[in-house]
C-alpha cells in the first residue's frame, strides 16, 4: 500500500504537469464466477495533447506488491511480461477517445485482486477489484446494500443546534462500496463520516454519517451509495428528508420521551438503542481478547515454571 500510495500520489502531481492527462475506471469492483471472462475497462482523456498514449495494466494480488501485466504501446502492439499467458489475458485500445479494456478468460482464485490501469509516466486510475467466487454462487442473490436511516434526535437538534442523518447499510456483497452526501439536486459532495466497512458472516455492513448546521435541516439529503450490484445497476440514492428546526426546550429526558406515539422519539430511541448495542458489542470483544489471553498465557507460564 506504501508503494501504491507513492504512485498515486506521482499520479496526481503528473496529471497537471503532462499536459492534462485525466484516466479514470469507471467501476469500483467486478464479481465473477469462477472459470467465466472478466471484462475491465478504463477511460483516458488526453486533454489539449491529442495524442496516443501507453497504457499499462498492473494487478495487486492481496498482501502482495503491485505487478505490471502488460502494456499496449501508442501503435498498440500489446506486450506481456514475463511468465504471463498472452491467452489468458487480452488487452485493446481503440484510437477514437483512448478507452483501454482487459480481458481475463477462465478466472480463478488466483486471479483475485485490485486491477490498476495506468499511462504514460505512471498515472494511475482508481483500480477495479475482481472478485472470484464459486461456480456453484446463485447469480440471482440479491446482494445490493440494504439502508437503514436514523434522523436527527430532537435532543441533538435543540441542545446543539445541529442535525445528524446516519445511513446503515447491511447485507450487501462485494465489500467495496463507495459512499457520497449530497444536498438533494445538489452536485457538490458534502463532508461526511465513513465507518468502517464490516463483514458479517457471508455479507457486509457499513454506516456513514452526515451533520449537518441548524440551517441545512430543513433542506432534503441524499446519501448516494455505489456498489456492484445496485438494482439497474446505477447509483442507490436514499432520500433523507428535512427536519423542522423549531422545537420546544427540553428540560429532561423524561419530557423528550414523554410522547410516545411521535414518531421523531421512537427515532430517538431506535437510535440510542442502536448505539448502545454497538457500545456493549465492542465491549464483549474486548473481555473476550483479555480472558483468552489470560487462559492461553497461564499455561505457557506454568511450563516456564516447570522447566525452572
Amino acid at each position: 500500500m506504501w508503494l501504491l500510495s507513492r504512485l498515486v500520489l506521482v499520479a496526481s502531481l503528473c496529471s497537471y504537469t503532462s499536459g492534462g492527462i485525466f484516466i479514470t475506471q469507471f467501476v469500483p469492483s467486478i464479481t465473477k464466477k469462477k472459470g467465466n471472462t472478466a471484462f475491465l475497462e478504463c477511460q483516458v482523456k488526453t486533454g489539449v495533447l491529442k495524442k496516443n498514449v501507453n497504457i499499462h495494466w498492473y494487478r495487486q494480488r492481496p498482501d502482495q506488491p503491485l505487478k505490471r501485466i502488460l502494456y499496449i504501446s501508442s501503435n498498440e502492439n500489446v506486450v506481456h511480461e514475463q511468465g504471463i499467458s498472452e491467452e489468458k489475458y487480452e488487452a485493446r485500445k481503440r484510437q477514437r477517445d483512448l478507452p483501454a479494456s482487459l480481458r481475463i478468460h477462465k478466472i480463478s482464485e488466483e486471479d483475485a485482486g485490485l486491477y490498476y490501469c495506468a499511462c504514460w509516466i505512471k498515472i494511475f486510475a482508481e483500480g477495479t477489484k475482481l472478485i472470484v467466487t464459486p461456480p456453484d454462487k446463485s447469480p440471482d442473490e440479491d446482494t445490493s446494500p440494504k439502508p437503514t436511516i436514523f434522523l436527527p434526535s430532537p435532543a441533538e437538534r435543540t441542545l446543539h443546534k445541529t442535525g445528524t442523518y446516519l445511513c446503515l447499510l447491511e447485507d450487501f456483497f462485494p465489500d467495496v462500496i463507495k459512499v457520497d452526501w449530497k444536498e438533494k439536486n445538489g452536485k457538490t459532495i458534502l463532508k461526511s463520516q465513513q465507518g468502517n466497512t464490516m463483514k458479517t458472516k457471508d455479507t457486509y455492513m457499513k454506516y456513514t454519517w452526515l451533520t449537518v448546521t441548524e440551517k441545512s435541516m430543513d433542506k432534503e439529503h441524499t446519501c448516494i451509495v455505489k456498489h456492484e450490484k445496485n438494482k439497474g445497476g446505477g447509483d442507490q440514492e436514499i432520500l433523507f428528508p428535512s427536519i423542522n428546526t423549531e422545537l420546544p426546550a427540553i428540560n429532561s429526558t423524561e419530557a423528550l420521551l414523554k410522547d410516545e406515539n411521535d414518531p421523531l422519539q421512537l427515532q430517538l430511541v431506535t437510535s440510542s438503542a442502536y448505539y448502545t448495542y454497538v457500545i456493549l458489542l465492542v465491549k464483549s470483544v474486548v473481555y473476550t481478547i483479555i480472558i483468552a489471553y489470560r487462559l492461553l498465557g497461564r499455561p505457557a507460564l506454568c511450563r516456564n515454571e516447570k522447566s525452572s
